[in-house]
């Protein structure tokens, strides 16, 4: 929910612990379900740090859930403010969890000029704030200083100074100054990478291949594609390298998506093809499996990324027309 909206998120929940109710189930799931069920959520290395967290859970503390800050931050994709949440507010752990909402309300009631950006300033302020926890309600005090930021002490447009408890004892606020902090450092710029998307399928099927190595989207299946904006003469002469026999190209509208720290920029081809598996493949086919569209909604993790293109080779509707072949009814048009 970093950059989501908590309502957005809800179903993906429900859906997952439906799937994974317990540590074991989640550190015993097969890697592509595992990925199916976070399908669409992004950051999925994060999904596999709580799978390798919850092996360690099971190798090592019996599959409960550790209490303490020291245990817990030692785990795969858990960082102090995580750990300080969930020692706190699930085990009741005095520690703080420090994160933007926090660091922001601090450095306006404070008007603090360190940047907020660095480690070094988010360990200070957890430093400052562990003898102020309160022993008896430590998770409510870190959920109150998360909510004070979330609903009053706003990070965009005019936080709401005259609904919060620190009004009186704002520095930022006293000297009309709420705006200049916190103090943060400008993020790098996103690369740009220019990329030919290709909806390649014959009469019942499409191309996907699986993102090799590590990285990004690695163990995602995806829609084949090509650096750079190729024209459909380029697009052309590489399938014909593929031994694929092609009989229609037609473009798609361009697209773009948005990573945290890079954006794709696609164009896309619509290409029909006599037979996916006809011929002898080329060396990038032979990397290349041929589904039936609804098979995607159930069976392959396809990064959102694509999803402008999903259209193109049926998925939506192809999924949508199994679920009613199942409930029994017609897929409405």
């Amino acid at each position: 929910m970093q950059q989501t909206r908590v309502e957005a998120v809800k179903p993906y929940y429900a859906r997952f612990l439906e799937a994974l109710p317990d540590i074991e189930a989640l550190a015993m799931c097969p890697e592509e379900k595992l990925l199916k069920l976070w399908e669409g959520l992004g950051y999925y290395n994060r999904v596999r740090n709580l799978q390798k967290a919850a092996q360690v859970i099971c190798a090592q503390y019996g599959g409960q859930m550790p209490e303490r800050y020291e245990e817990l931050v030692t785990l795969p994709g858990i960082g102090s403010y995580t750990a300080g949440a969930i020692t706190s507010i699930g085990f009741g752990h005095a520690y703080p969890a420090v994160d933007g909402n926090v660091l922001r309300i601090l450095a306006r009631l404070r008007a603090d000029e360190r940047d907020i950006a660095k480690e070094k300033v988010r360990r200070s302020v957890e430093a400052e704030l562990l003898p102020q926890m309160p022993a008896d309600r430590p998770g409510d005090f870190n959920q109150a200083m998360m909510e004070l930021g979330a609903v009053v002490c706003l990070p965009g447009g005019d936080p709401l100074c005259g609904e919060c408890p620190w009004e009186k004892d704002c520095l930022a606020h006293a000297a009309s100054r709420e705006k200049d902090y916190p103090v943060k450092a400008a993020p790098k710029a996103r690369t740009c990478e220019d990329m030919t998307v290709l909806v390649l399928q014959d009469d019942a099927r499409i191309a996907l291949r699986r993102h090799p190595g590590s990285g990004l989207l690695a163990g995602l299946y995806e829609l084949p594609h090509l650096s750079g904006h190729r024209s459909a003469e380029e697009v052309q002469e590489y399938l014909d390298a593929q031994g694929l026999k092609v009989l229609r190209i037609l473009p798609l509208p361009a697209a773009k998506h948005i990573f945290s720290h890079r954006e794709w920029h696609m164009v896309g081809y619509s290409i029909r093809v006599d037979e996916l598996e006809k011929g002898k493949p080329g060396e990038d086919a032979a990397g290349w499996i041929y589904v039936a569209p609804e098979e995607t909604r159930e069976q392959y993790p396809i990064p959102s990324a694509f999803a402008a293109y999903a259209g193109a080779i049926g998925m939506r509707a192809a999924a949508e027309e199994l679920q009613a072949r199942k409930l029994g009814g017609k897929r409405s048009e």
